[in-house]
């Protein structure tokens, strides 16, 4: 069940990077963003639904990539945000982005599957 909401807000994530490509292409500047952010988040538009794929298939890769992305985002975007005229807890994405890997953090443990031994 966890591992669903995890996937379904990877999809949200997907939806949001694919929106962005569709309506601007594929290195959109943001206002202004440096290339390693455009591409860090043009990236995420192919490692987000790897992510939730692998979530199901390979539960400890998908759990181990899912906890990077979500870290280096939320990481990457407050450092971009700090830039910005606004603050970055006045920005609901990001809030929402801190949200998940708070969520994430504290889930990981009991997503995180156990062998046949009962260890894991």
């Amino acid at each position: 069940m966890l591992r669903s909401i995890w996937a379904a807000c990877l999809g949200i994530g997907t939806a949001t990077h694919v929106q962005a490509i569709w309506k601007h292409g594929v290195l959109w500047d943001y206002g202004g963003a440096p290339i390693f952010s455009r591409l860090f988040w043009t990236s995420l538009a192919f490692v987000d639904p790897l992510a939730a794929l692998l979530l199901f298939s390979k539960p400890r890769v998908g759990i181990a990539l899912t906890l990077a992305i979500i870290i280096t985002d939320v990481v990457h975007n407050a450092w971009f945000l700090r830039r910005a005229d606004s603050p970055f807890w006045t920005n609901w994405m990001f809030l929402a982005q801190l949200a998940f890997l708070l969520f994430v953090v504290l889930t990981t443990r009991s997503v995180w599957p156990v062998d046949r031994r009962g260890q894991a």
